[in-house]
């Protein structure tokens, strides 16, 4: 089973829906972003001090960034 996008889901939400597909999709939207923050943070977490530079990261704001539970942006 092919997973579906996030920026498929995206556009499946600009359509006009029904209410409850409406519901469906934007808890599915938020679910999605939730889990890319979490395994986004997580890898931040994992990264080494020279690599942190290169995206132009101090380890502070990484951390503070890491630290984040996944609901907040």
């Amino acid at each position: 089973m092919k997973q579906m996008s996030y920026n498929q889901a995206l556009a499946l939400n600009a359509h006009p829906l029904p209410p409850l597909s409406r519901v469906l999709v934007s808890l599915a939207l938020t679910v999605a972003a939730w889990e890319l923050r979490h395994r986004t943070r997580k890898q931040l977490a994992l990264m080494p001090k020279h690599m942190l530079r290169d995206i132009g990261l101090s380890e502070s704001h990484a951390e503070i960034e890491v630290e984040k539970p996944f609901w907040r942006a």
